[in-house]
């Protein structure tokens, strides 16, 4: 790991404990999200809120003013609403992934559909799943497909030769990659 992801992991660290007591600029998600995708946002945590929201005016400040993007940067991990991670899960995920990989792939591969991820491999469960069940809850509320597939893919590697491009827009693997380098920045 190097010196600026530890340093990204410290900041997302105290913005985590410091998610409670800052607000969250609903109005702001309100602009972009129907009022159904609005509640599924509004079911995210604090800290999730603040993160979408931040991510959402980074895409715009890089000129990305594409609505399916802008909806996909404010709902990207709402699939952490399903089994919302402890402060604990998050901590142990980034130092299992750090200094111990194989293990945490191995933890995270314990999910048995239907059961909520427990124990020591719950945060690894959720750091794998959760844009799968974002996308599926994205969906389910009316999302269009191109914020679906961009909810699902955001820490899927992408491939250049990712057959994408003809059915979700010639700027697809474009809009995924900014999303997936400013949720990482």
């Amino acid at each position: 790991m190097n010196a600026r992801r530890i340093q990204y992991r410290i900041i997302q660290f105290w913005h985590t404990l410091r998610a409670p007591w800052l607000p969250v600029d609903r109005a702001y998600a309100a602009e972009r999200l129907t009022p159904e995708l609005l509640a599924l946002f509004e079911r995210m945590s604090r800290a999730e809120q603040q993160h979408g929201i931040a991510l959402c005016k980074a895409l715009k400040a890089r000129g990305i003013t594409d609505a399916d993007a802008q909806v996909a940067g404010l709902l990207h991990d709402c699939g952490k609403s399903i089994v919302p991670p402890h402060l604990w899960d998050r901590v142990l995920v980034v130092l299992g992934e750090a200094l111990l990989p194989h293990q945490a792939a191995r933890w995270a591969s314990r999910a048995e559909v239907g059961t909520p991820p427990r124990g020591l491999s719950r945060g690894f469960v959720i750091r794998k799943r959760h844009a799968e069940w974002g996308a599926a809850l994205a969906e389910r509320e009316g999302a269009s497909p191109r914020t679906v597939a961009l909810i699902r893919l955001h820490h899927h590697p992408v491939d250049e030769e990712m057959p994408l491009e003809d059915a979700l827009g010639t700027d697809f693997s474009f809009l995924l990659r900014t999303l997936q380098e400013l949720d990482d920045a």
